[in-house]
C-alpha cells in the first residue's frame, strides 16, 4: 500500500455509486411491475435473478426447523447471546412519552408511538448475514413495532441460509419471505397478495436495492442509502501492525468498493502495516475482493501529531473508527464524526459487527457528519402534545393573532380571535 503524508483538505477515496441510467430505469420498471402484478412479478424475478423457481414465497415452519437442525448447537447459543446483547443495549435507547404543566395551567409534551410495521431487507449473494437480521429486527422489537416482515433472496435451491432463518426466529420474526432485489423493496413498499405493505424499510443491499429504496422513499420511510463498508484506524506506535492489518482487511473483504484506512503518527507502524497486509492477503479466502478494495480504496496516512491525526479522522467521518493508541479512551472526546468508535486493542471492529450490542447499521460515505447508527428511535414517531389553558390563551392570544397577520394569514388570526367572542 502507498504511504502518504497527511495534508490539509485531504479526503478519503470512496466509492459513491448513484447507479447508471440503465440501472435506474430497470429499478423503476421492476417497481411498476410489482405494483401491477404482485406475487406473479416476484416469482418471475426470483426465477430470473436468483435462479429459483418458487411456488410459495413465505418461509415455512418446516424450513425453520430444518435450519436449526443444520446449525451446531453452540452456534445457536452464540446467536441467542448476541441477540440478548443487542436487545439489552437498545433497551437503554427507548424514550417514553412525557408531559409537563406550566404555571398558567397549559400542558405540553411529546408522545412516543412505535411504527405499526417495518420491513427488514437481509442481503444474500456472496455471504449470509444473520447479524444483519439481529441488528435490524431487535431495535424494532424494542420500539414495540407489532408487525415485522423480513425479505431475503433465496439461493438457486429456493432456500435461505440456515443462520439467517435461525437468527430471524430467535429475533421473533413471524413473516419471512424468499425474495430479494428491487422487487422485494417494491413488495414491502406497496404490498402484494402475500406481502402486506409496511411503513418503513431498513437493511443493506446491492445497488438495485439501494436505488429501489431511494425510489420508494416518501411512500414509505427508509433507514439510509448505505454505501460500501468503511474502516479507519487511528493508531500510534503502541499498536500491533499485525492486528491493525487484520482489522483493515476485515472490512476490505466485504466488498471490492470497501474502504480501509490507517491514520497514524508512526512512520514505522505505517510501513509495518503495509507489509502485514500483503502477508495476510496471501492466505485470505476472499483475497480477490480484499485485494481490489485495498488497491482501489485503501490508504495509509502518516500525521505529524496526534492532534493532526484526530483532525484527519474528523474530516474523513468514517463508518467505523478504531482507536488503538496509548490512553485511547481519552481521545474519544475529540472525535466528532464517526458512526461507531471502537476503543483499545481488544475492541476489534467485528466485536461490534456481531456481539457487543451497539448497532452495526451505520452511516457511510461521510454521512457520519450528520447521521448515526440505526436505533430504537428509527422505529418510533414523535407527536407533540399541546393543551392550552384559558389563562394561557387569554395571555398570549393577541400575540399569536399578530404573528399570523405578520405572515399574511388572516384566517389563522381569526381562528384565535373567534374564541374571544
Amino acid at each position: 500500500m502507498k504511504i502518504e503524508r497527511v495534508t490539509a483538505g485531504m479526503s478519503i477515496k470512496r466509492s459513491v455509486d448513484a447507479g447508471t441510467e440503465d440501472q435506474q430505469r430497470t429499478v423503476r420498471a421492476i417497481i411498476e411491475d410489482v405494483k401491477e402484478n404482485g406475487d406473479r412479478a416476484l416469482f418471475d424475478y426470483t426465477e430470473k435473478f436468483d435462479g429459483a423457481k418458487l411456488y410459495s414465497l413465505k418461509v415455512t415452519q418446516e424450513e425453520i426447523n430444518e435450519a436449526y437442525e443444520a446449525l451446531d448447537d453452540e452456534m445457536i447459543k452464540v446467536i441467542r447471546e448476541a441477540a440478548d446483547n443487542i436487545a439489552a443495549f437498545h433497551a437503554k435507547q427507548k424514550r417514553e412519552t412525557w408531559l409537563y404543566t406550566n404555571e398558567d395551567g397549559s400542558i405540553l409534551g411529546q408522545k412516543m408511538t412505535p411504527l405499526d410495521s417495518a420491513g427488514v431487507y437481509v442481503p444474500g449473494g456472496t455471504a449470509a448475514y444473520p447479524s444483519s437480521v439481529l441488528m435490524n429486527v431487535m431495535p424494532a422489537k424494542i420500539a414495540g413495532v407489532e408487525r415485522i416482515v423480513m425479505v431475503s433472496p433465496p439461493g438457486n435451491d429456493g432456500r435461505l441460509p440456515a443462520g439467517v432463518l435461525v437468527a430471524a426466529d430467535i429475533a421473533g420474526v413471524k413473516d419471512i419471505f424468499k425474495v430479494g432485489g428491487a422487487q422485494a423493496v417494491a413488495a414491502l413498499a406497496y404490498g402484494t397478495e402475500s406481502i402486506k405493505a409496511v411503513d418503513k424499510i431498513t437493511g443493506p443491499g446491492n445497488i438495485f436495492v439501494a436505488l429501489a429504496k431511494r425510489e420508494v422513499f416518501g411512500d414509505v420511510d427508509i433507514d439510509m442509502i448505505a454505501g460500501p463498508s468503511e474502516i479507519a484506524v487511528l493508531a500510534d506506535d503502541t499498536a500491533s501492525a499485525k492486528e491493525v492489518a487484520a482489522d483493515m482487511l476485515s472490512q476490505a473483504e466485504h466488498d471490492r468498493r470497501a474502504s480501509a484506512v490507517l491514520v497514524t503518527t508512526s512512520q514505522e507502524l505505517a510501513q509495518a502495516v503495509a507489509r502485514k497486509i500483503e502477508d495476510q492477503l496471501m492466505s485470505l479466502p476472499r483475497s480477490e475482493i480484499a485485494r481490489a478494495s485495498i488497491d482501489d480504496y485503501g490508504a495509509i496516512y502518516v500525521a505529524g501529531s496526534m492532534k493532526e491525526a484526530v483532525q484527519t479522522i474528523n474530516e474523513l467521518a468514517p463508518e467505523h473508527l478504531e482507536i488503538i493508541t496509548e490512553n485511547a479512551l481519552e481521545l474519544v472526546k475529540d472525535i466528532k464524526h464517526a458512526g461507531a468508535i471502537f476503543v483499545g486493542r481488544y475492541s476489534s471492529e467485528p466485536v461490534g459487527d456481531y456481539f457487543a450490542g451497539p448497532n452495526h447499521v451505520l452511516p457511510t460515505n461521510g454521512t457520519a457528519r450528520f447521521a448515526g447508527p440505526l436505533s430504537v428511535d428509527d422505529f418510533m414517531k414523535k407527536s407533540s402534545i399541546i393543551m392550552y389553558s384559558k389563562q394561557a390563551f387569554d395571555k398570549h392570544g393577541k400575540k399569536i393573532a399578530a404573528f399570523a397577520r405578520l405572515e399574511g394569514l388572516e384566517a389563522h388570526a381569526r381562528a384565535i380571535e373567534a374564541r374571544n367572542d
